[in-house]
């Protein structure tokens, strides 16, 4: 079998998960979007079900995933429904909604229905994303507040700028979301994880983790005294399957990229970018080679990349090459890879997940 894997620790997951509780000071909802950022949302959710306060996905066809997997959670739709026709599939599945335009407000307003609707009604504060304008958010206050099938709202915004601690952004979108609310009744959200690792001063009733709840800092390279706390989730490793010698001056893989200038001892590690790994990870990218620190040499193809094993004289075929997990942490290898700590993760593919309950 091929060797391959992505380590999930499920622990690592419930831990990130309770410092953004505690940082945010409120309720927390744990954002499994996106296969939850590649760990596996069903398994991720199922982790957390017993102490999260919610769940957050893009869509309809992820909560569906999750509650056919049987949690039983709040689940909300943060991009909210497409089409009307998604709206007795939220009172079926019991689901929550983002409103965010006016459209949506006046499908919920002529929809019937005895259950009651939980909405997130969403103010563009500055992103210009999604979301209502400051007049639009109090008029559509008024009117959903008005509705019998409409529970207590949420006012919620997204933060553009939280991961740039130099930027004014972050604080003049929280004034243009303090005058939208001013006055209004409801819970607020606004702190995405850069917000919570970063700003202490902007906090809402909800928080919204997303990238630090898998054990990622948002704000990398720029310093977070509470970055330390976060625990990476995921471990991609996989194992050396060939060993090669290079003489001085020989070419080693494609384009020829890295050229031996001294006897080179190479190992060829079964991971590719089809697996998730970065296509263009330069020299030098750090590895850890049974626990050692290493580097990725030559170019990185479909299933294969090289490592130098020339200072690694234990290494040998079955060698444990760690790609990225405690050590490099995404947050540190994105930049060098010309990616983001969102994407990598989010790019695995054919790499099987392995969870450890810890």
């Amino acid at each position: 079998m091929r060797p391959a894997q992505a380590l999930i620790d499920l622990e690592a997951l419930r831990h990130n998960y309770r410092l953004a509780r505690q940082l945010g000071g409120g309720k927390a909802l744990a954002i499994v979007k996106a296969d939850a950022y590649g760990h596996g949302a069903v398994s991720c959710a199922r982790a957390l079900q017993d102490e999260a306060d919610g769940f957050g996905v893009a869509c309809i066809e992820e909560a569906l995933e999750l509650r056919q997997a049987g949690i039983r959670g709040p689940i909300l739709l943060m991009e909210g429904f497409f089409d009307a026709a998604e709206l007795p599939l939220i009172v079926e599945h019991d689901l929550w909604t983002v409103v965010s335009s006016l459209w949506q407000l006046e499908a919920v307003e002529a929809f019937k229905t005895d259950a009651t609707l939980r909405i997130w009604l969403k103010l563009d504060s500055g992103m210009h994303r999604l979301g209502l304008s400051p007049e639009e958010f109090r008029d559509a206050h008024a009117r959903l507040s008005v509705l019998p099938n409409v529970g207590p709202l949420v006012m919620m915004s997204h933060l553009a700028r939280a991961d740039e601690l130099g930027s004014n952004r972050t604080h003049e979108q929280l004034e243009v979301f303090n005058r939208a609310i001013d006055g209004l009744e409801g819970e607020t959200s606004l702190c995405n994880s850069p917000a919570l690792l970063g700003w202490p001063d902007v906090r809402s009733d909800w928080v919204r983790p997303g990238l630090m709840l898998y054990g990622a800092d948002p704000l990398y390279p720029q310093s977070s005294p509470h970055a330390a706390q976060l625990r990476p989730v995921m471990t991609l490793q996989s194992r050396v399957i060939a060993v090669r010698e290079l003489a001085v001056g020989e070419p080693l893989g494609y384009g020829a990229r890295f050229v031996a200038d001294k006897p080179t001892r190479v190992g060829v590690v079964a991971m590719g970018y089809a697996d998730g790994y970065p296509q263009f990870a330069p020299n030098g990218t750090p590895v850890l080679i049974d626990g050692v620190p290493g580097q990725l040499i030559g170019r990185v193809s479909m299933d294969m990349l090289t490592v130098d094993l020339t200072d690694h004289p234990q290494a040998a075929r079955g060698s444990i090459v760690q790609l990225w997990g405690s050590a490099p942490t995404i947050s540190e290898l994105a930049p060098r890879c010309n990616t983001s700590a969102y994407r990598l993760p989010c790019s695995l593919k054919r790499t099987p997940r392995v969870y450890i309950s810890g």
